[in-house]
C-alpha cells in the first residue's frame, strides 16, 4: 500500500484524472474539483488507506445505448474513488501487464483495436480463415469475485490492497436513493474496471495458447482463427464448456458463432474474400444512424455548431476506419451524407420567405427559386437540382462539412 500512496503515484493519478474528466459520481464533484479537494483531505484519505479502513462509495448507475442495440449499465465511482483507482491501476499495471498474453490487445499500454485487427488478418492470410466468435453473455455484471480475487492474490500479497479491491467489488451501486449490493461483477466505468477484465480473461488466454490456437482477444471480444468450418464448431463447443466450468461465465448462443472472415465481424471491421480489412457492415449502418440523429436535431443548432458537431464525429469516426483497405463502401455513403446535409438546411430554412432567402444567397435566381414554394419533403428535395446547385459538394466542403475521402486525402 505504501507504493500505491506514494508521492509520485498520487500525482501520476491527479493528473491521469483531471486529462481523462468524465463524469461525476453520486457526490456530483468534478474533476476540476479534485485537486483542491486533495489539498483539503489527501492526509486523511492516505492515512485510511494506509490503515486498510477506507471505505469507497457506491457507484452512479447510468445506462448507455449499445451499438448493437439494448443498453449497457456503467458504474460511475466519485472522482475521489476514481482517483484511488488510477493509484491502484498505476501501482498493479507493472505486476500483471508481463504477464499478460501477446494475443490480448484490449487496454493495455502500447496496443490497441487496430493491432488485433491486424493479427487477425495475418491469421487470415496463413489460410486460417476460419473464425470462432465468442462473445461472453454480460461479462462485465458476471464476474465472479472469488475467481478474480484469487488471481489477483497470487501477486499481490498485501491485505490492504486486497481489501481495497475488494471492497470497490462488492461496494454496490445507488440506484433511485437505495444502495443496491453487488455480489459478482466489476463496474464499468471506473479506472481499474478493465485491468480487472483482462486478470480474469488471462485463464482464458492461456488456455487458448496452451491449446496453440490463433486468437485475438480485446477484453470481452474473442475471435478464434482455424482452417476449417469442423474445426470451428469443435473449438467452439470445448471453448464454451471451458469457460463456462473454469470462468463460471455464459456463451451468449444467440451472438456466438462460426463462420468465414467475411461472415463475421471484429471490432467494426471484417476480412473480405481477399483477406482486406473493411468496415463492417453494421458499422456502416450505426454510421448512418448516427448521422440521422445529428441531422435530425440540427433545427436548434447554428450553422457553425452543426459544422464542429458535425467535424468531430466525421474525424473521430474515421480516425478509428482509417485501417480500412477496401474503402469504397465508406466512399459510397457520400451521396448519402451530402443530401442529409442538404436536407438539414433545407429545414433550417424555415418558410417560403426564409428559403428563398437562403437560396438567393447562394446565387439561385428565376426558375430555381420556385423550389422555395414546394410542400415536398426536405429530403425528397434535397436531391433536386436546385440544391445540389446551391449546395454543390465545393459549397459544402468550404463551409467545412468534411467527407471520408477528404480525411482519406490529407
Amino acid at each position: 500500500m505504501e507504493q500505491v500512496v506514494s508521492p509520485e503515484n498520487c500525482r501520476k493519478a491527479l493528473e491521469a484524472v483531471k486529462r481523462n474528466q468524465g463524469a461525476p459520481g453520486i457526490d456530483r464533484m468534478r474533476t476540476t474539483e479534485l485537486e483542491g479537494h486533495l489539498k483539503k483531505n489527501g492526509e486523511t484519505i492516505r492515512a485510511k488507506l494506509l490503515a486498510g479502513t477506507y471505505v469507497p462509495s457506491p457507484v452512479r448507475r447510468v445506462e448507455i445505448p449499445k451499438p448493437n442495440g439494448g443498453k449497457r449499465m456503467l458504474g460511475i465511482p466519485t472522482v475521489q474513488d476514481r482517483f484511488i483507482q488510477q493509484l491502484l491501476l498505476q501501482a498493479m499495471t507493472p505486476i500483471f501487464e508481463p504477464q499478460f498474453s501477446e494475443h490480448s490487445y484490449g487496454f493495455r499500454p502500447g496496443r490497441s483495436a487496430h493491432d488485433a485487427v491486424r493479427a487477425a488478418q495475418s491469421y487470415a492470410r496463413e489460410g486460417k480463415d476460419w473464425v470462432v466468435d465468442i462473445d461472453i453473455t454480460k461479462f462485465f455484471d458476471h464476474v465472479h469475485h472469488d475467481i478474480l480475487m484469487a488471481r489477483i492474490s497470487r501477486d499481490i500479497r498485501d491485505k490492504r490492497v486486497l481489501g481495497l479491491i475488494g471492497r470497490y467489488l462488492r461496494r454496490g451501486a445507488m440506484m433511485e436513493g437505495v444502495v443496491v449490493k453487488s455480489v459478482e461483477g466489476t463496474p464499468q466505468g471506473g479506472p481499474l474496471s478493465p485491468l480487472l477484465a483482462n486478470i480474469y480473461l488471462d485463464a482464458l488466454d492461456k488456455e487458448l495458447e496452451r491449446r496453440g490456437r490463433r486468437f485475438c482477444r480485446y477484453a470481452d471480444d474473442c475471435n478464434i482463427y482455424v482452417g476449417s468450418q469442423r474445426a470451428a464448431e469443435r473449438t467452439l463447443e470445448s471453448i464454451r464448456d471451458w469457460i463456462q466450468k473454469h470462468l463460471r461465465l455464459q456463451v451468449n448462443a444467440t451472438k456466438s458463432g462460426t463462420g468465414r472472415t467475411w461472415e463475421r465481424k471484429f471490432l467494426g471491421f471484417r476480412l473480405n474474400r481477399t483477406r482486406q480489412v473493411e468496415v463492417a457492415p453494421e458499422a456502416v449502418e450505426r454510421f448512418k444512424t448516427k448521422v440521422r440523429e445529428m441531422w435530425r436535431s440540427c433545427q436548434s443548432a447554428t450553422s457553425e455548431e452543426l459544422r464542429d458537431a458535425w467535424q468531430r464525429y466525421v474525424i473521430g469516426w474515421w480516425g478509428y476506419f482509417r485501417l480500412a483497405e477496401e474503402r469504397k463502401p465508406i466512399f459510397r455513403l457520400e451521396g448519402w451524407i451530402r443530401r442529409h446535409i442538404r436536407s438539414c438546411f433545407w429545414q433550417r430554412w424555415h418558410g417560403p420567405v426564409g428559403r428563398e432567402k437562403a437560396l438567393r444567397r447562394l446565387g439561385m435566381r428565376g426558375r430555381m427559386l420556385k423550389v422555395a414554394l414546394s410542400s415536398r419533403g426536405a429530403w425528397h428535395l434535397a436531391g433536386t437540382g436546385t440544391l445540389q446547385t446551391a449546395l454543390s459538394n465545393r459549397i459544402l466542403h468550404r463551409y467545412g462539412f468534411l467527407l471520408p475521402s477528404d480525411l482519406a486525402a490529407r
